[in-house]
């Protein structure tokens, strides 16, 4: 099994998918393809174990509804803040390229295990707790944004805690 220490995600237009160029601790590099169909079926298990981190506020729905949305905005807008800048990962020509058909997780109380599987016998794990796991969660947002790909399987609190254009960003006519 190769285990991912560091990765960087991307969304490249010309394949319509999300790269995932990771650095294993041999030194050595993969890309991983990663397709709109699989990630919108593993956000869902990801937010909802996020969600879970959380103490319930109260035993009414709507309340914890509410509670909810607004803690898990201000936990997302925090661990994007916290975000440090690092030079990405250049994958080499020799490393290993392969679209991941399927996604194992295990969900422990500090972090989840993400394997990520492959034609044949290509894996790789992705371990995450919390803060990483939130910060990684808004860079795919953000690159489902660049790719125009609806949001529908995103919570409502990912889009809220996404930063605003600034005044003179916006185009006005």
């Amino acid at each position: 099994m190769t285990a991912l220490q560091r990765f960087t995600t991307e969304y490249i237009e010309l394949e319509d998918r999300i790269r995932l160029s990771g650095e294993l601790a041999e030194g050595d590099t993969v890309v991983l393809w990663l397709t709109q169909r699989l990630l919108n079926r593993l956000v869902p298990h990801l937010t909802a174990w996020l969600s879970r981190q959380l103490a319930p506020a109260s035993s009414i729905p709507s309340v914890q509804a509410a509670y909810q949305d607004i803690v898990q905005g201000f936990a997302q807008q925090a661990a994007r803040a916290q975000l440090a800048p690092e030079a990405p990962v250049r994958a080499s020509s020799e490393g290993s390229v392969w679209r991941v058909d399927s996604v194992d997780i295990a969900q422990g109380d500090d972090a989840v295990v993400l394997t990520l599987k492959g034609e044949g016998e290509a894996l790789a794990t992705l371990t995450l707790a919390a803060q990483p796991l939130r910060q990684w969660l808004g860079i795919v947002f953000a690159q489902y944004q660049r790719g125009e790909w609806p949001t529908t399987a995103w919570p409502g609190w990912m889009e809220a805690a996404q930063p605003q254009a600034a005044p003179s960003a916006m185009a006005l006519h």
